[in-house]
């Protein structure tokens, strides 16, 4: 006869999937800025009472994914030019240095890897699809970053992304592209090429140019 779990713990893991299932389609632009949750709304899409709710939308907004309004409101945050610049700084310091990191241990199956992402990266674009842009673009770097084995900043780089998912998407989805970002190409060369300052600056550049779009 199996045993039931404890009621703690099953709440824990329906915390953990709506955690996890909400963060994924913040950070992939799947929602817009400004955007409203209500616990009610989640809690019937999961199936689930309010508590795990409540502290989903709780870990969220502690990461800046979400902003809570003094009305109770919880909504993907609308971020101003100030706001953007220095999640612009951020990404400029921390990735470049990842990158940086990852460049010792990028062997020839990782940059076919990241080659094909980008070819999956270019097929969203022909889409017009916005999420599968953002997403194919964020697996493109976490694929790489990965081999930094530098856990603790490729955390921060993450929380970054989280707070820029929405406003990228309401970015991308206004963009008219034909093909994949070039600064790909320079880092897929840099990384063939073992060239560490290329690569540094090709990160560097992929990263700055994509959030000045985002400012005006």
């Amino acid at each position: 006869m199996l045993m039931q779990k404890p009621h703690g713990e099953q709440t824990g893991a329906a915390h953990d999937r709506i955690y996890r299932a909400l963060r994924a389609r913040i950070m992939h632009g799947e929602m817009q800025p400004g955007e409203a949750l209500t616990l009610r709304g989640i809690g019937r899409e999961f199936g689930v009472s309010m508590t795990p709710v409540r502290e989903a939308l709780r870990r969220l907004t502690a990461e800046g994914a979400l902003s809570l309004s003094a009305s109770g409101r919880v909504s993907t945050p609308e971020l101003t030019n100030e706001r953007i610049e220095e999640l612009a700084s951020i990404r400029a310091l921390l990735e470049p240095e990842l990158s940086s990191r990852a460049l010792p241990r990028a062997h020839p199956a990782l940059i076919d890897r990241l080659s094909d992402i980008n070819g999956t990266v270019g097929q969203a674009i022909a889409r017009q699809d916005a999420p599968g842009y953002i997403r194919a673009n964020l697996d493109f770097h976490r694929t790489l970053y990965l081999r930094a084995q530098a856990p603790a900043m490729l955390a921060l780089t993450e929380t970054v992304w989280l707070q820029l998912g929405p406003t990228m998407r309401a970015l991308y989805g206004r963009l008219k592209r034909a093909d994949p970002p070039q600064h790909h190409k320079r880092i897929l060369a840099a990384l063939r090429a073992g060239d560490e300052p290329g690569l540094r600056l090709a990160v560097r550049a992929d990263v700055t140019q994509g959030l000045r779009l985002l400012k005006g």
